[in-house]
């Protein structure tokens, strides 16, 4: 009863998934255009046929062009690529009446497109001379061949896979072997838990499923798996989603004495590997001369098929006969070659009954092993399944699930693979986790280790404190020199792009950051092919690669699905969203960041606004963990004149601890040079030098924090005193603090300093990095403290016995340029007043006066107490430029400025020359991240012909044409005559 309430429920999400995928096609033919089809890259428009072949089981493949008569030399930019299902439709358009037959792309390049037809229905032909349509299709064969095998599935009765359906479904237990024999393993550098994950699947009767996750070598073992099993005499069936994973097992494989086969279309195959496929082995059987020459004689007949009349009947019939007896020849070939094979290696659906497998006996497989189960549809499993008594599953289903469009369908079900159902199922009785990685770094390792395979992984020694340093021809830099960064833009103003029309989000801000670091990296020697450049939106994807592919065009930078299964050397990974209401998306999925993270060997840079993220708890754990063993950045580091900007944070996030707001505060200090916070440092020289030698342990006693807490105040006190003792003492013009301090001492410097109105300042590099500390420069002679100051220095010793509160340095830095601002107001006022004193009254009345502003006019006006003389002073300053010296008028002419409300005249109105040049560039800025765009249609320019006069051009063209052709019919009648 479980089958067939399964077969059911799976069919009717899978109706669910396909009418998804054909109602995306539908709205894409109804309500898009075929030049707007051509140029999204799905359809291509007005081939000509340039030649006809016949390829394997008698498939007519077909070239198509583009008119070369015309003087089309190339394709239209495309996405058409090997296995695409596509349809031909004459130019009638790309509706199903117009449609001529669906096939399979088996090539395709720059200049032409090679599609495979099916001729199981009698009289396929194609016109040379006409003019055919291209275009994508959703892909009705993998639905097909699923459904076939649920169908199957459900009337299964009798057959090698009886007792494996009863162990997948729960109505009987796994068993194992009553005694197993040694093992001689084949791979001699197998670890402990790949051994036994070895022996497990090899005592099993039915069932085992190996669960790698990220780095732990779980190819290494199913290759080990497979041969060791070829090794006993089995015959295996091995399969995986994708042809990239069938091809890395091929590839694998190929390296021992075992008699590989690969499935599928040489076109989808990988160069390295096509000698392996059957179209390989076919042509260099004892048949491949006999069916060529049959091959020859039909592609003949096809030639001759232009006559008219009883002999083209003639030609069919011998055409029909022809094809018989290669299908004949082949199917005996491929029979031989098949029962030949040790292992026989295709992807899930490729499997199917309709293939080349349908040649062999349902009892020919021993064994069905598949790879990457947990990215399979468990419908697809099932189409390899059926074929054997006994399965192995190997994947990580901790990572990215399958891709499916119905979301509906994704909700009650469909997502759900195989090999998590039976997790859930059976528990740990039927799986062995591999659990020493041999990628990452042990920092970068931790995290994943700890929120998703329940702290179980241990990195090899080979690569556990491995770094970018390391790799030949890298120097040591900050960069190279730590695996892990996070480069925090929160409070920056770079806020996610808001585009209509599109679901997709980007952020040209962190785009910014991320090419100052990837130009980091490859000027310390890291080769721009060892990079990734992930993020999970396509537009930030688009955005990224505009920026950067110019310059480094072996860098990789793709989507978080687009590397799963992938390893580079370091990563770069934007998260793109920042926004006031803290909303992260479909970065919630937690697979997904753990598969962009663990795709780092040696350095992972992370580039995100800590305050949107950490709104979503599993985000907030990688934040957390980079904070504590990593190095943070603020992008005030990379980015000089960014805009600050406060947000309205929610009242929960309020609530975070003293130590995880200063440390957040640390990674902001626009002072500091790029982060101090090193792998493990902490607060103070004894706290972090024990941190250092326990990094892998356990959560603090309660004492130790509270001793921890103690040292931290007792060294702010300690801090507090030198600073108001260099205060206390006029003589003293500056204080340095010693480069033995440790970040967290700077920040309390720079903090302590920040409160009494000092000046402080970072100087040096790495280790001889030090703060300094000095008075605010007057620029009236010097004066003696006012009252309010002294009684704020005496007061301060009592507020050291009351706990400081975490200080936000962003709010600080808005603070200091609130009071410079008014200090330059107070200072200019001052001498505002003493040009406008009455020694100086009757020299402002020369030629040479310097003009004021509306405001100071107006200022003097009312020392004599004259409202009429205030008005008219006024209306005078407002009537000429307002730039100092130029008395042009502004009456008529004259502009606006935006960012200090005066007008000028045409030869000083723009903010640069009169003094709003900052103020200008800064709201530029923030433009530019907010929209995208500096000002309205600053896009680049559409340099495409206007479709109309394109049209009217080629109608010009085609009558031209006609004319002259015309004209040489009569020519030649004439002759005649």
């Amino acid at each position: 009863m479980a089958v067939e309430q399964f077969v059911s429920k799976t069919l009717e999400l899978l109706q669910q998934e396909r009418e998804a995928e054909i109602e995306e096609t539908r709205i894409w033919q109804e309500n898009v255009s075929l030049k707007d089809l051509q140029n999204k890259g799905v359809c291509l428009l007005k081939l000509q046929i340039g030649s006809q072949s016949t390829g394997l089981y008698g498939r007519t493949v077909v070239i198509l062009e583009p008119r070369k008569y015309l003087g089309f030399t190339s394709l239209p930019s495309n996405s058409f690529g090997p296995g695409d299902i596509v349809g031909l439709y004459d130019t009638g358009g790309c509706t199903i009446a117009s449609q001529i037959s669906t096939g399979i792309v088996t090539r395709a390049s720059q200049v032409s497109i090679s599609v495979a037809f099916d001729d199981s229905v009698d009289g396929l032909s194609f016109d040379t001379d006409a003019v055919y349509n291209l275009l994508k299709l959703a892909n009705d064969v993998t639905y097909k061949r699923m459904k076939r095998a649920l169908n199957t599935l459900s009337t299964y009765r009798n057959g090698p896979a009886a007792n494996l359906i009863n162990v997948l479904f729960g109505e009987t237990k796994a068993s194992s072997q009553s005694q197993t024999n040694a093992v001689e393993f084949l791979n001699t550098n197998l670890d402990d838990s790949q051994r036994e994950a070895v022996s497990f699947a090899l005592s099993q009767r039915e069932l085992a499923v190996v669960h790698g996750p990220p780095g732990t070598g779980k190819t290494t073992t199913v290759v080990e798996i497979i041969l060791q099993a070829v090794k006993q005499g089995q015959k295996v069936l091995c399969c995986a989603p994708s042809n990239v994973a069938v091809d890395n097992l091929v590839e694998r494989l190929a390296q021992s004495k075992a008699k590989i086969l690969r499935l599928g279309h040489p076109a989808r195959l990988l160069e390295s590997i096509q000698k392996h496929s059957l179209d390989a082995i076919l042509a260099q059987s004892d048949n491949a001369n006999i069916i060529a020459d049959i091959r020859k004689d039909i592609d003949k007949a096809f030639m001759g098929n232009k006559k008219k009349g009883g002999e083209r009947m003639n030609i069919r019939r011998e055409i029909g006969e022809l094809r018989k007896e290669l299908k004949t020849r082949e199917a005996a070939a491929i029979t031989q070659i098949l029962k030949s094979a040790d292992v026989v290696l295709s992807t899930n659906t490729g499997a199917c009954d309709d293939g080349p497998l349908k040649f062999l006996p349902a009892e020919h497989f021993d064994w069905v092993v598949i790879d990457e189960c947990a990215q399979s549809l468990e419908s697809s499993c099932w189409i390899a399944l059926l074929r054997a008594r006994k399965c192995i599953l190997a994947g990580d289903y901790k990572q990215l699930p399958p891709t499916i469009k119905s979301q509906t369908a994704a909700s009650k079900g469909l997502s759900l693979s195989l090999m998590e159902r039976l997790i859930q199922m059976c528990g740990d009785a039927v799986v062995r986790m591999l659990t020493v990685q041999y990628r990452m770094n042990s920092a970068i390792m931790d995290w994943a280790s700890k929120q998703m395979y329940q702290g179980r992984l241990t990195a090899h020694g080979s690569v556990e404190r491995h770094l970018l340093k390391d790799l030949p021809g890298v120097a040591c830099t900050e960069e190279t020199s730590t695996p892990l960064l996070l480069i925090d833009t929160a409070g920056c103003g770079l806020s996610e792009m808001e585009v209509p029309d599109e679901q997709s989000k980007g952020n040209q801000g962190e785009v910014d950051i991320v090419e100052l670091h990837i130009k980091a990296l490859t000027e310390a020697g890291v080769k721009a092919k060892d990079i990734a450049v992930i993020a999970p939106y396509n537009l930030q994807v688009d955005l990224l690669r505009l920026k950067l592919s110019a310059r480094h065009p072996e860098l990789e930078i793709k989507s978080v699905d687009g590397f799963q299964g992938r390893e580079k050397e370091a990563v770069v990974l934007s998260l793109v969203r920042s926004n006031r209401k803290g909303e992260v998306g479909f970065l919630a999925e937690d697979r997904r960041i753990n598969v962009a993270v663990t795709r780092a060997r040696r350095h992972i840079a992370v580039v995100c606004d800590t305050q949107t993220v950490q709104n979503h708890t599993f985000l907030k754990s990688l934040i957390d963990h980079m904070t504590e063993f990593g190095e943070v950045r603020t992008a005030f580091e990379y980015i000089n004149d960014l805009v600050p900007q406060n947000y309205t944070r929610h009242h929960k996030d309020t609530k975070a601890s003293v130590s995880v707001s200063s440390s957040t505060s640390a990674k902001k200090d626009k002072d500091q040079p790029p982060s101090k916070m090193k792998l493990g440092q902490k607060k103070s020289t004894s706290v972090r030098s024990n941190k250092e030698t326990s990094v892998g342990s356990e959560k603090h006693t309660r004492s130790s924090a509270l001793t921890e807490d103690e040292e931290n105040k007792n060294r702010t006190i300690e801090i507090r005193e030198q600073v108001e003792n260099f205060l206390k003492n006029p003589g003293q013009t500056e204080l340095q603090f010693p480069s033995s301090f440790n970040s967290h001492d700077r920040l309390l410097v720079h903090q302590i300093a920040e409160e009494l109105g000092l000046i402080h300042k970072s100087k040096g590099e790495g280790k001889d990095r030090c703060v300094t500390v000095s008075r605010v420069l007057q620029s009236t002679p010097a004066e003696e403290p006012t009252p309010a100051k002294e009684t704020e220095t005496e007061s301060s010793p009592q507020r050291q016995s009351l706990p400081q509160p975490p200080v936000d340095l962003k709010s600080l830095h808005l603070e200091r340029m609130k009071r410079e601002q008014q200090k330059r107001e107070e200072n200019a006022q001052q001498r505002k007043l003493l040009t406008s004193g009455p020694t100086q009254s009757k020299k402002a009345k020369g030629k040479n006066r310097m003009k004021a502003g509306a405001c100071d006019i107006a200022a003097a006006a009312a020392l004599d107490n004259d409202f009429d003389s205030l008005i008219s002073a006024v209306m005078k300053a407002d009537s000429v430029c307002a730039f100092v010296a130029c008395k042009a008028s502004v009456l008529t002419l004259g502009q606006l400025c935006i960012f200090c409300n005066r007008q000028y005249c045409l030869s000083h109105h723009i903010p640069e020359v009169h003094g709003c040049g900052d103020k200008a560039k800064s709201h530029a800025r923030m433009r530019i991240s907010k929209e995208g765009v500096l000002y309205a249609g600053s896009g680049k320019k559409d340099k495409s012909m206007d479709p109309n006069k394109k049209a009217y051009l080629q109608r010009k063209l085609d009558s031209k044409l006609k004319d002259m052709a015309t004209q040489r019919k009569s020519k030649t009648k004439e002759k005649d005559s």
